[in-house]
């Protein structure tokens, strides 16, 4: 038994003396290979840097700008791997390393289904021209002002300086409403007046009241108002007009301007905005007591 311990043990120190020999001798490789990663490293940075300023002369989304970048300096990192592993005369373990990385791969693929959906959906995101930095959009009921677009999330901020992080899948797969395709936006308003008033007269001073309130709006021809039914107390109509500005809490605003003007206009002229009415009918002869 001491025997065999003894010769056990013997082995084990003639492999390590083994292992020692074979770092000592690779100990110039070692050098060379951290010299080259650190290069490589510096390298990537630069690259980078480099490929963002090469970009800025494209008409391309600052998302995709980064995003580029980005693998390019992957993939400078990734080559100074592939050398490291030269140097150090690692070829078979490269190969099995790129064996496993498949079998690896396709696992990690179907773990992450959505991450991946959410990934390609960020890069169709960042290329295309209907989404830019600045716009204001509306989206999986959501609505505020793009201020990033990443491999993950779109994120928004809202009107009350929130921020929201769609999932990139959802904002590709939904209905995107573009408030800044143009320069300006349009306030819709709707109203009602009573059954006794001049419908012409009260078109004609909603119409003037506009005008007189926003710069935008030039001419009688610009207010467009529609007298929509007869409604159970009022006869209700809609106004549009548009306005300079393309932000939604511009809209909000422009809107309460035009119902603080328009109620004015009406309490000057007399014109009535009635407000739903219940009249109770008891029958002719109804008791009513008071019991304390």
């Amino acid at each position: 038994m001491e025997l065999q311990f003894s010769n056990a043990w013997q082995k084990m120190l003639e492999k390590m003396h083994s292992w020692l020999d074979s770092i000592v001798l690779n100990i110039p490789n070692i050098i060379i290979a951290i010299i080259v990663f650190i290069l490589a490293l510096l390298a990537s940075k630069y690259i980078s840097k480099l490929a963002l300023r090469l970009m800025d002369k494209t008409k391309l989304q600052l998302s995709m700008k980064n995003l580029i970048s980005k693998m390019v300096s992957m993939i400078v990192v990734l080559m100074g791997l592939f050398l490291i592993l030269g140097i150090l005369d690692l070829g078979k373990a490269l190969n099995t390393i790129l064996a496993g990385a498949g079998v690896v791969g396709l696992a990690v693929g179907l773990a992450l289904q959505g991450a991946l959906a959410n990934t390609y959906a960020g890069i169709v995101l960042s290329y295309i021209k209907h989404i830019k930095f600045g716009d204001w959009i509306e989206t999986s009921d959501y609505e505020g002002e793009v201020v990033n677009i990443d491999l993950r999330a779109v994120t928004l901020k809202q009107s009350d300086n929130n921020l929201v992080y769609i999932p990139n899948k959802l904002v590709v797969e939904s209905p995107i409403k573009n408030f800044s395709t143009t320069s300006q936006s349009r306030v819709i308003l709707d109203c009602g007046v009573g059954y006794e008033s001049d419908l012409r007269a009260t078109r004609d001073l909603v119409k003037k009241t506009i005008i007189s309130e926003f710069d935008a709006v030039q001419n009688k021809d610009e207010v467009i108002f529609l007298y929509k039914e007869f409604g159970d107390s009022s006869i209700n109509f809609e106004t549009r007009f548009w306005i300079k500005s393309t932000s939604a809490i511009e809209v909000a605003k422009a809107k309460t301007k035009a119902i603080i003007a328009i109620k004015e206009a009406f309490d000057q002229n007399n014109i009535n905005i009635p407000f739903p009415i219940r009249t109770l009918h008891f029958p002719d002869k109804v008791a009513i007591t008071n019991e304390v």
